[in-house]
């Protein structure tokens, strides 16, 4: 439940709740995406977070990252997940665009639909340090807030020092003093790690080894009904 803090700060803006977004290509999406993006709801009382399945990450230039699963598998699994959640609900908005599929253009259409929600995009601190070169990056600060989960090998030590000055600039560890404002902040979450990522399961599924431990089991019924991943 939101404290007294909050709700008056958010009274004071005119602002609704916060409204939680997690990218990704979600090649598949799994439980590391879903409990992370629980956390941070908890976390920030968020009641709502988009799933947004990226179309062509325009990071993912290599042949060998692109997406495995089309599409359309990849938003059906997404929607799978949603399903059974009142908090996620699945935006197929990049799907839809053509070419690359960049977060400030998604970040404007978002900022036009929800005018007074801010929106808490939430990234992994291996996004982060290469956040300042994401296309018009300071322009993604206007929109929204970042939301930075921990990950134990990408230590703050190691950050350049274009994103070092930017925390300098936006960061904040208080809570209410992130609630005081639409946009602008960077804030680490509570250590919410969870060690699983897409590319080790589409090998481990390759070597036809369970990944029951890292998916939920309607994605894992998905994807062999499917044959994805083989």
């Amino acid at each position: 439940m939101a404290n007294k803090s909050k709700e008056n700060n958010s009274d004071k803006l005119g602002l609704d709740k916060g409204i939680g977004i997690l990218g990704g290509t979600f090649d598949p999406i799994h439980l590391a995406h879903t409990r992370s993006a629980q956390a941070v709801a908890n976390e920030l009382d968020l009641q709502k977070v988009l799933l947004i399945p990226a179309h062509i990450p325009p990071h993912k230039i290599s042949p060998d990252l692109v997406p495995h699963a089309s599409a359309e598998q990849r938003a059906a699994m997404v929607e799978i997940v949603c399903e059974d959640s009142t908090l996620f609900t699945c935006d197929q908005r990049e799907l839809k665009r053509s070419g690359h599929s960049y977060t400030v253009d998604t970040l404007n259409e978002l900022k036009q639909q929800y005018p007074n929600q801010p929106l808490y995009f939430i990234i992994g601190m291996d996004s982060l340090m290469s956040f300042t070169h994401w296309h018009r990056y300071q322009e993604i600060l206007s929109l929204c807030h970042l939301v930075v989960n921990t990950r134990p090998n990408y230590p703050v030590e190691r950050l350049n020092d274009e994103t070092k000055a930017l925390l300098n600039n936006h960061q904040t560890t208080d809570m209410t003093e992130l609630m005081q404002h639409e946009s602008g902040k960077i804030y680490f979450v509570h250590k919410c790690f969870f060690d699983i990522s897409s590319t080790h399961i589409r090998q481990e599924l390759v070597q036809k080894q369970s990944c029951n431990h890292q998916l939920l089991p309607s994605i894992s019924e998905f994807i062999n009904k499917n044959n994805l991943y083989r």
